[in-house]
C-alpha cells in the first residue's frame, strides 16, 4: 500500500471566487471587470480563467471603490455575506481610503443638492424650473 501523495492545493477560478465573494453580483459581471482591467492579480491584469490560491493579492474596483484584499480561503459557491467576507482580508489602508471617497462623494453629493448621476430633474425640480421661466415670461412682458 502507498502512503498518500499530497495533492497540489485546490486552485479555483479567478472569476468564479470574485463571484463567490460577493464583489460581482454575477460570473458574467465579474468576467467582464476583469477583462476590463477592473481586477488585478499582484499588480498585474490577468484572465478570468486564472486560478487564485490562498496568500494571493488582488486589487478589485467595484462599485466606484477600490479594494485591496489578500486571498484566506477558496471557495466556488456563493454563501451568505458574513461567510463570504471570511474568504478575504481587506487592508487597514484600503478600508481608510474607501470610507475617505465615500465621504468625499457624499460631500460633493449634499453640495449640488440632488445626485451628480441624475439624468433628469424631479417632479419638484421640473415645477420649480417652470414656475422660474413663467416668472421670467412675466418680466418681459412689463
Amino acid at each position: 500500500m502507498q502512503p498518500p501523495t499530497e495533492s497540489p492545493p485546490p486552485a479555483i477560478r479567478l472569476d468564479k471566487w470574485l463571484w463567490a465573494a460577493r464583489f460581482f453580483k454575477t460570473r458574467a459581471l465579474a468576467a467582464t471587470a476583469i477583462e476590463g482591467g477592473k481586477v488585478h492579480l499582484h499588480g498585474q491584469r490577468v484572465k478570468p480563467a486564472r486560478h487564485l490560491s490562498v496568500g494571493d493579492r488582488l486589487a478589485i474596483r467595484a462599485n466606484m471603490e477600490l479594494f485591496e484584499i489578500e486571498v484566506l480561503a477558496l471557495s466556488g459557491q456563493r454563501r451568505p455575506a458574513l461567510e463570504a467576507r471570511l474568504l478575504y482580508l481587506e487592508s487597514e489602508e484600503s478600508q481608510n481610503r474607501r470610507e475617505k471617497e465615500r465621504e468625499m462623494r457624499k460631500l460633493t453629493t449634499s453640495q449640488i443638492g440632488f445626485p451628480v448621476n441624475a439624468n433628469r430633474p424631479s417632479k419638484r425640480d421640473r415645477r420649480k424650473i417652470i414656475a422660474f421661466v413663467r416668472k421670467g415670461d412675466n418680466y418681459e412682458k412689463d
